[in-house]
C-alpha cells in the first residue's frame, strides 16, 4: 500500500534507509570528481600562491637595492665607517700626495739646474723659497708649548672653555712671533705658510687633514731675543697667561740654538702671480694664517 508522504512517523520509520550517504549527495547529472569537490581547496591554494608571490617580489626588491647601492658607493674599495677611520685615511692619502709632491719638486729642480737660460741670483732664490716655505731651513730660534689646565675643581668662576687651549690663542702666538721677525714658522711639525689654515674644534686641532691633541707646539727660526720680546709685548699672549696663573694653563717658551724645518705641504699657488717683476721675499707678514689679534679667550 502506497503511503502518504505527510503521513507522520513515516519519517522516523525509514529515515535510515533513505538518507543520503556521505560523500554521495550530488546534484542530478553531477559525476563524481568534477569541479565541485575541488572547492574546498581553491582558497588554501590562493594563499599559498600569494605567499610566494610576495616573498619573490621581496627577494626582487632586496637584490635591486643591494645592487644599487654597491654601485652608489663606488669600486674604490673599502670605505670608512666612522670619525676614526676617516680621519686615519685622509692622513695617508696626505702622506702620500705630501711624498708625490716632494719627488715632483726634485725633479723641477734637476731641470731647472740644466737649463742656462733659468739661471736667477741665488740669493734672491734662496731667499723667495724660504719666505715662501718651498725648501726645508734650519737655525736659530724659539718654541712655544700651549697646553690645556690639568685635571681639578676650579669651582663655578671658571667655565669649561677657560681649561682649554683655544684656536685664538695659537692665533696670538703665531701672529706675535711674525711681528718679532720670525723668517720661518712651524705649527705642530708643519711648515706654516701663507696658505696655512687651522682650526680648533674643542681642544682638538685640525691641520692639513691631520688631527692633533695637545700640546701645541709652535717654533720659529730668528733671533731668540726679539721673538722672546715680541711675545711679552702682544696683549693677547698677556691675557693667555693670566689663565696661565689662574687654572695653571701650559705655557712654556725655550730658546733653541737650532731648530730644523721641512719645506710646506701646500705651497703651490695656482692663480697667483708676479707683478712688475720678482720679489725678494723679505719683509715676512705680520700676521700668520689666522684672523687677527682676538681679545679676551672666547671659546672658539
Amino acid at each position: 500500500m502506497a503511503v502518504p508522504e505527510n503521513v507522520p512517523g513515516h519519517s522516523a520509520k525509514h529515515g535510515a534507509d533513505h538518507a543520503p550517504k556521505h560523500g554521495t549527495d550530488r546534484a542530478p547529472g553531477k559525476a563524481a570528481g568534477t569541479d565541485e569537490d575541488a572547492r574546498p581547496w581553491r582558497p588554501l591554494r590562493r594563499r599559498i600562491l600569494g605567499g610566494v608571490s610576495v616573498f619573490v617580489i621581496l627577494a626582487v626588491a632586496g637584490l635591486m637595492f643591494t645592487m644599487s647601492a654597491s654601485l652608489a658607493r663606488g669600486t674604490d674599495g673599502r670605505h670608512p665607517e666612522n670619525l676614526a677611520e676617516l680621519v686615519e685615511s685622509e692622513s695617508a692619502r696626505v702622506e702620500a700626495l705630501t711624498a708625490e709632491v716632494s719627488e715632483l719638486d726634485g725633479q723641477i729642480e734637476r731641470l731647472s739646474a740644466a737649463d742656462p737660460a733659468t739661471a736667477v741670483d741665488p740669493d734672491l732664490v734662496a731667499s723667495t723659497r724660504v719666505a715662501a716655505g718651498t725648501v726645508a731651513v734650519k737655525g736659530p730660534g724659539i718654541r712655544v708649548a700651549l697646553d690645556d689646565a690639568p685635571p681639578g675643581d676650579y669651582g663655578d668662576q671658571f667655565r669649561p672653555d677657560d681649561l682649554v687651549v683655544h684656536q685664538q690663542d695659537l692665533q696670538a702666538v703665531i701672529n706675535a712671533l711674525w711681528a718679532g721677525g720670525g723668517e720661518a714658522m712651524t705649527l705642530q711639525g708643519q711648515r706654516v705658510d701663507m696658505t696655512t689654515a687651522f682650526r680648533c674644534v674643542g681642544n682638538v686641532l685640525f691641520l692639513r687633514g691631520r688631527v692633533y691633541s695637545p700640546p701645541f707646539v709652535v717654533e720659529a727660526v730668528g733671533d731668540p731675543e726679539a721673538l722672546q720680546d715680541a711675545l711679552d709685548a702682544s696683549p693677547q699672549i698677556a691675557v693667555y697667561r693670566e689663565y696661565v696663573e689662574a687654572v695653571k694653563l701650559g705655557y712654556k717658551v725655550d730658546q733653541q740654538k737650532e731648530i730644523s724645518m721641512p719645506r710646506s705641504e701646500s705651497s703651490v699657488l695656482e692663480h697667483a702671480e708676479p707683478v712688475g717683476g720678482a720679489t725678494t721675499g723679505q719683509d715676512a707678514p705680520a700676521t700668520g694664517p689666522g684672523a687677527g689679534p682676538a681679545s679676551g679667550r672666547d671659546a672658539s
